[in-house]
């Protein structure tokens, strides 16, 4: 039984689950965020909902679909849901021009057993394809944005002057209770 037992608890440890440490090479900054790790690895970017049910578009969908990233190592489906900008806007901007490449990126992996949902998610701070010397930082999601609404240009941050988040208070309120329980609570909050 002992036997048994032991040659279990070193099939387990030697899984690729367990064995998997992907902080070395990496040369992420730290967020200071729970269940942050540097994460340095091989992937291949893609299509989430290709991978996941078959329906593919070109290139990625265009910037219409999220984008993930495949490792390498253990076949494992990433969900890089950041870039390296402080206003955590997503990395599908930065990683679309990578569609179908295998690439090396270098950022945090957010990992939690036990906070259902909290796994392999990553904060993508640099890319490059597989081979290349030069890094891509990631963090274009701004200029892309300032790009994409020039009309929204002035001081603050983009979302305060994005037209889709404009409209949409105008429609729901800040609070989004409606615009007439929207005025109560100002009032009531502010005057």
């Amino acid at each position: 039984m002992r036997v048994l037992t032991t040659s279990l608890a070193l099939a387990l440890l030697a899984s690729p689950a367990m064995a998997a440490d992907f902080s070395e090479g990496s040369t992420a900054k730290s967020w200071n965020l729970y269940a942050e790790a540097p994460a340095f690895f091989e992937a291949k970017v893609v299509d989430i909902t290709c991978e996941i049910t078959g329906d593919c578009t070109d290139n990625c969908g265009g910037g219409s679909r999220q984008i993930g990233l495949l490792r390498a190592a253990d076949g494992v489906l990433v969900f890089p849901n950041k870039n390296a900008q402080s206003g955590f806007q997503g990395a599908a901007v930065d990683l679309l021009p990578f569609c179908g490449k295998t690439v090396e990126v270098d950022g945090l992996l957010i990992k939690d057993e036990d906070i259902q949902g909290a796994a392999n998610i990553y904060q993508v701070q640099k890319i490059r394809e597989t081979g290349a010397q030069e890094w891509t930082k990631a963090n274009t999601w701004t200029k892309a944005w300032e790009a994409k609404h020039p009309e929204a240009a002035g001081k603050g941050p983009w979302f305060r002057r994005d037209p889709r988040v404009n409209a949409h208070i105008a429609q729901t309120g800040h609070f989004g209770l409606g615009l007439e329980k929207d005025a109560e609570l100002i009032k009531e909050l502010f005057e």
